[in-house]
């Protein structure tokens, strides 16, 4: 009997010990499954983006001293300041700014070494060429292009030095047009404009209203396209390869002709100066008697109001600007000198639709004169800031240059 009792207790202690485990599972069953409720209900976070990403550092520089008008969601500062008259803007293979000084003929190298958007010194690299303009680089070396020459130079990255390498190519002589421009292709040709000599004339696309190509190493140059009057700055259109252009349409015809303009230029094609402008527009004050016509030359891709002074252009590849704008582009107006009512004095953006402009809207505003001039034609002198040209560095952010006021601006994206 005293073996049944101790048998029986011990049959109700294991059944409780079962019992308890049992429940302790059903435990910690009941807690995973809260935990996977509270992990499913928590927003998953993306994985971080790899490649080309912004600058997460806003610039220190300064505000501009006159105010700029932006698009929202974007800030100016000064990247570099007391430049006397900037222009042509080149990176470096190795992300350093350049930036050509026409007035006091010199090329600075502008470093931002601790990455905080203002240059950390105003480096004069070279100083020896004749109203030094057209910046480009190619295989690793420099090219400049200055009123009568393209000039090569050896580049060092480290010692941020150009030293002389060879005469690639002599240009014509000329007092007007002269601020020559150079870009490259993928195929290693070298496109350097050439500027007219006048502002209405005849003369031979060898002395000016060109685009001239020729190879890397400077042989076999010959003209590329005609018509041209002044095609200050060009672009390569990353997407196909093809040359575009700004282009300035002759003085002295009233407010709001001829039109300014943008170009696709393509070998062998006339762009109508000096006896045409615009779409096909003859300009009967100069051949009064219509002894050439428009018929075979080639109209813009985009018309410009009058004296507006496009230059600097560049193709949107940046990750801080919205996914529909890239592959876009964004043009500094300069700014008219000769019209009653100032035009211009801007940067537009410009909606490109394979070879066609589709829209255009203001991105950057602010340069114009204070007020309209009481003298027509004065405008520019009245303006104490003209925007010239535009460039991305790797991290997308957008410089600009301006030439009266002495400045380069760093645009980015609001953090």
């Amino acid at each position: 009997m005293k073996y049944k009792i101790v048998a029986f207790f011990s049959f109700l202690f294991l059944v409780a010990v079962i019992s308890y485990l049992f429940s302790g599972q059903k435990l910690l069953q009941s807690s995973l499954e809260l935990n996977n409720q509270i992990t499913s209900s928590t927003p998953t976070i993306p994985p971080t983006q790899t490649g080309k990403q912004p600058n997460s550092e806003t610039s220190q520089g300064k505000s501009p001293e006159i105010p700029l008008d932006i698009i929202n969601g974007f800030s100016v500062h000064v990247y570099a300041d007391n430049l006397r008259n900037p222009r042509d803007l080149q990176f470096t293979p190795g992300g350093t700014l350049l930036v050509s000084n026409p007035n006091s003929n010199n090329v600075y190298a502008l470093p931002d070494k601790n990455k905080n958007g203002v240059a950390d010194e105003k480096k004069v690299i070279i100083s020896n060429e004749n109203h030094v303009h057209g910046l480009a680089f190619y295989q690793d070396y420099l090219y400049i292009a200055d009123t009568t020459q393209v000039v090569r130079y050896m580049w060092d990255e480290q010692k941020l030095s150009a030293s002389f390498d060879k005469v690639l190519l002599t240009l014509p002589r000329n007092s007007n047009h002269n601020n020559r421009t150079i870009v490259f292709n993928n195929q290693g040709q070298m496109f350097v404009s050439l500027g007219s000599t006048c502002n209405v004339c005849i003369e031979t696309p060898q002395s000016g209203g060109s685009v001239m190509v020729s190879d890397t190493d400077g042989n076999n140059p010959q003209i590329f396209a005609t018509g041209l009057r002044n095609a200050p700055f060009m672009a390569i259109n990353p997407k196909n390869e093809e040359l575009w252009a700004t282009e300035m349409g002759r003085d002295n015809l009233g407010d709001n002709i001829p039109p300014d303009e943008i170009n696709i230029v393509h070998l062998n094609k006339n762009y109508g100066w000096p006896y045409c402008f615009g779409d096909k527009v003859h300009d009967d004050t100069f051949d009064p008697l219509n002894t050439h016509r428009c018929d075979n030359t080639q109209p813009p891709v985009y018309e410009i109001p009058a004296h507006s002074a496009p230059l600097g252009l560049v193709f949107i590849n940046s990750p801080q600007f919205p996914n529909d704008w890239q592959g876009d582009l964004l043009v500094a107006y300069h700014g008219s000198w000769n019209r009653s009512v100032p035009a211009g004095y801007k940067v537009v953006h410009l909606k490109v639709n394979s070879n066609e402009i589709a829209s255009s809207d203001d991105f950057l505003t602010g340069f114009a004169p204070a007020s309209t001039p009481k003298v027509p034609g004065n405008s520019a002198n009245a303006a104490k800031n003209r925007p010239v040209d535009l460039t991305f560095d790797n991290s997308g952010n957008l410089y600009l240059s301006d030439d009266k006021g002495g400045n380069i601006y760093i645009i980015q994206k609001d953090q």
